[in-house]
């Protein structure tokens, strides 16, 4: 599922760091050369290079590619070089900092990581910003969205595949009810999106269509412009269909007047080694255009060929 091209035969570590270290001297940055290596490289590999790269030259590499690159291919290559727990930290608390009650990178980090993973995005928060991902998001939310926000990235979800049908059916009837009564924000709908496991949430929705004929997001459009239901909306989208979530995340991001640079860069990085080729088929089927030609017409240079190196251009 992953788009990531890794070569059949990788150089050394020491051999990668000392063409990094190549790349940012003389005159100019050769980006090229970066791209060719961090783009080609899986998590692992990224890991092992920036702790040699610190060990033999004393210096952090995102420090160096910080002072040698800039704008959006800088962003890319910082972002994807950050192992997945401190890249999802990092994204999360500069979403609390830039919070809007409609950004739902928050959602995204909470519901569509593995329990294990949101664990240990939330301990690298810990250790990155010496404060919990709980403490501020409650800090930078109020009302019904921090009721919800918290709820979500403090959840610890069961993460295996066995469901119970009769509670199935039960928590189908309670949605509906709560959902008919427009209590968008009771403690039961909160209750049921952040603790049950995501098997059983797809159990409950699909009772939920069989017994009431429609699906539950259609049910929760009874306002477009309201945020909360909004926010709900992608909550249930990220628990149950993450790569159709994504696929509108990219199409909104470079189907509009304008580029939108930080949500397109944010979902090539963190699911170019998950889930990116399942995006791609949605993508293909949505809009009948491969993502990759929709992003090369959107974007240039640099920072187009990073992402389409990310999307599983063996040249990019």
């Amino acid at each position: 599922m992953s788009t990531l091209c890794v070569p059949s035969h990788v150089p050394s570590v020491a051999e990668d760091c000392e063409q990094l270290r190549k790349a940012f001297s003389g005159w100019g940055t050769n980006e090229d050369l970066i791209i060719s290596i961090l783009g080609h490289r899986n998590f692992e590999q990224r890991k092992l290079i920036r702790q040699v790269y610190a060990e033999t030259y004393g210096e952090d590499l995102l420090k160096a590619l910080d002072k040698e690159l800039s704008n959006d291919f800088e962003r890319v290559v910082l972002i994807w070089t950050l192992d997945p727990a401190e890249r999802d930290a990092y994204l999360a608390n500069e979403a609390t900092k830039r919070w809007t009650s409609s950004n739902q990178v928050l959602v995204e980090i909470a519901c569509t990581r593995s329990p294990k993973e949101l664990l240990l995005v939330r301990e690298a928060y810990h250790a990155r910003f010496k404060k919990s991902l709980e403490e501020d998001v409650a800090y930078h939310t109020s009302g019904d969205f921090r009721k919800l926000l918290v709820a979500l990235v403090s959840s610890y979800r069961y993460g295996g595949d066995d469901v119970n049908l009769t509670l199935a059916k039960s928590e189908a009837k309670l949605l509906h009810a709560k959902i008919s009564e427009k209590a968008y924000n009771c403690d039961d709908i909160i209750r049921i999106l952040s603790t049950r496991s995501k098997a059983q949430v797809n159990a409950t929705l699909n009772q939920y269509k069989n017994e009431f004929g429609n699906d539950i997001n259609k049910d929760l459009k009874e306002d477009p412009k309201d945020e909360f239901l909004c926010l709900l909306r992608a909550t249930i989208k990220c628990l149950v269909n993450p790569e159709k979530y994504f696929e509108k995340v990219l199409r909104l991001s470079i189907n509009k007047r304008g580029t939108d640079e930080g949500a397109l860069t944010r979902v090539v990085a963190t699911r170019a080694e998950v889930d990116m080729k399942i995006i791609k088929e949605e993508y293909q089927k949505r809009n009948s255009v491969p993502l990759d030609r929709a992003i090369a017409k959107d974007t240039n240079g640099d920072y187009e060929n990073m992402l389409l190196a990310l999307l599983g251009h063996e040249e990019a």
